[in-house]
């Protein structure tokens, strides 16, 4: 739980992901429940085998994304409190989330596309925060990256599901 505190004020932009403690057990946590919201969010609008293969394609992509621009900044010994941060935000966000497309689903309502599109928001702003400052790049860079991030994992994930169901 400590943890967990202490990773929180990233979701608010109120803390260094490089200073974040380094916690493989947290990062364990974080990569299941990653997943498993993942998974929800996912089988609540695609076909569950679907569903299924387009999560492990995303949560791949993920920590082959942050690997890489970790690699290339030659900064890998970051990568389990740099992961950890990426996946605590998006659960973060994830957890928000759910309620938003369950609502979405059974009603179409207005309002809950704009929240979702103000979590997606917020999710590109964390991102781009957290690449921001690992990387120790100016935001118009950051954004770039966090843009390229989204098209990877959510983008490309879709793509290559669409093409093999």
């Amino acid at each position: 739980m400590d943890t967990f505190k202490l990773y929180l004020p990233l979701c608010w932009l109120r803390a260094n992901p490089v200073d974040l403690p380094r916690s493989l057990g947290f990062f364990k946590q974080n990569l299941l429940f990653y997943f498993i919201l993942e998974l929800f969010i996912q089988a609540n609008m695609i076909d569950p085998s679907e569903a299924v293969f387009e999560v492990i394609i995303e949560t791949t992509f993920t920590l082959a994304f942050v690997g890489l621009i970790l690699f290339l900044n030659k900064t890998t010994h970051l990568y389990v409190q740099i992961i950890s941060a990426v996946l605590f935000c998006e659960n973060i966000i994830a957890f928000f989330g759910v309620p938003i497309v369950i609502w979405l689903t059974v009603s179409e309502d207005a309002l809950s596309y704009y929240l979702l599109g103000l979590l997606v928001l917020w999710d590109f702003i964390l991102i781009t925060y957290i690449v921001k400052n690992v990387l120790s790049i100016n935001l118009a860079a950051s954004l770039t990256i966090s843009f390229f991030y989204f098209g990877m994992t959510y983008a490309g994930a879709y793509a290559i599901t669409t093409m093999l169901f």
